[in-house]
C-alpha cells in the first residue's frame, strides 16, 4: 500500500512554492533553538519559503533549500546567502545530508525525465552530481559516519521503505519490510544504529533498528501525535523530532502550514519533552540541524502573510 500520498512531483512543488513567493505570503524565519535552556535566536527573515537547514561540521555555516537550490549563510553574521553550485540538479528536495569529514553534499534531485526523485553526491564546495540511486524515487535522509553508506526512504513495487546503499553506488539493500510508510532513516554517530519513523502501529512513530536492519523498537508511543524525523545529537546522547497533532492529517502525511511541536528524547529511550510549539512542518526539521556542541538545533518556522 502506498503511504506516501503526500509526495507529488517535485517540479509541482517548486511551482507552488514559487507561487507564494510571488505573491509574498509567506514568511521563513530561519532560528537556533538552545535545548539546554529553551532560548531562540532568529538568525535572519527570509519573504519566500526556505526549507531544513543543517550545520556544517565545523559550525561555520547553515546549509539550507529554497526552490530547488541550495545556500549556505553564516549563523552569526548573516549576509547575503550564498548559492552552492549543483550542476544540473536544480530540483533539490529538502533532504541534503552532509558527509561527516565535511567535504560532501548528498542531495536529493528530481529529475527532468521522469519527475522523480535520485540521489546524488557532489563536493561541498559545489560541483557537478554524481548519481548514486539509478532506481527512482529515493529520498536522502542519512550518511552513516565512517561515510561508506547513504540511508534513504524508496518506493518499489508500491510501499515505502527505508534502504541503504553504499555511498560510492552500487547494489541497495532493503532494511525494512513492514506494510506501509517507513522513513527517515538517520545513523546515530556510533554507526551501530538507524533511526527512523514509521506508520506501521497507526499512527506515526519513532524507531530504531541496527544499521543491518535488525532488532527494529519502536521508541514513542505518542497517541495524540505523529512523530517524524529523528535527529540525534552528534554525541549520541539525544534524539529531537518534530510532531503534528492527530487529527491534523493523515499519519503517513508530514504537510506545510501546520501547528507542530519540536520534542525531545533520551537516545536510549525514555519519555519526550515538548521544546517549543510552533507553525511549520514540511521543512521546519527534515534533515539533521544539530550544532556540532549537541547543544543547538536550527529550524524553520513560518508565517502566513
Amino acid at each position: 500500500m502506498n503511504m506516501k500520498p503526500y509526495l507529488i512531483p517535485f517540479f509541482a512543488t517548486v511551482a507552488l512554492t514559487a507561487t507564494a513567493q510571488q505573491k509574498n505570503e509567506i514568511t521563513s524565519v530561519l532560528e537556533i533553538l538552545d535545548v539546554t535552556n529553551g532560548n531562540r535566536t532568529v538568525v535572519k527573515e527570509f519573504p519566500y519559503r526556505i526549507e531544513a537547514p543543517n550545520w556544517t561540521p565545523d559550525g561555520q555555516w547553515l546549509l539550507y533549500n529554497s526552490e530547488g537550490k541550495l545556500y549556505r549563510l553564516s549563523p552569526t553574521s548573516p549576509a547575503e546567502p550564498e548559492l552552492i553550485n549543483t550542476g544540473f540538479a536544480q530540483n533539490c528536495n529538502n533532504d541534503h545530508v552532509l558527509s561527516t569529514d565535511g567535504q560532501q553534499i548528498a542531495i536529493s534531485h528530481g529529475t527532468k525525465e521522469d519527475y522523480k526523485s535520485r540521489i546524488y553526491t557532489l563536493p561541498i564546495t559545489g560541483g557537478t552530481p554524481r548519481l548514486i540511486t539509478p532506481m527512482a524515487p529515493s529520498y536522502l535522509h542519512g550518511w552513516s559516519p565512517d561515510g561508506k553508506e547513504l540511508a534513504y526512504c524508496a518506493e518499489r513495487n508500491g510501499n515505502y521503505d527505508v534502504y541503504t546503499i553504499p555511498a560510492e553506488g552500487g547494489e541497495e539493500t532493503r532494511l525494512t519490510t513492514a506494510e506501509g510508510l517507513d522513513d527517515g532513516p538517520e545513523y546515530s554517530p556510533c554507526g551501530q544504529y538507524i533511526w527512523f519513523n514509521s506508520v506501521r502501529t497507526g499512527l506515526m512513530q519513532v524507531w530504531r533498528m541496527k544499521a543491518d536492519g535488525s532488532e527494529q523498537t519502536q521508541m514513542t508511543f505518542d497517541e495524540t501525535r505523529n512523530s517524524w524525523f529523528p535527529h540525534i545529537s552528534p554525541d549520541g546522547k539525544s534524539v529531537v523530532f518534530i510532531t503534528y497533532y492527530k487529527g491534523d492529517l493523515e499519519p503517513g502525511e508530514h504537510l506545510a502550514n501546520k501547528n507542530v511541536e519540536l520534542r525531545l528524547m533520551p537516545a536510549n529511550g525514555g519519555e519526550p519533552k515538548t521544546l517549543l510549539k510552533l507553525f511549520g512542518g514540511q521543512g521546519t526539521i527534515n534533515v539533521n540541524s544539530w550544532a556540532p556542541d549537541s547543544k543547538r538545533i536550527a529550524f524553520v518556522s513560518y508565517r502566513i502573510n
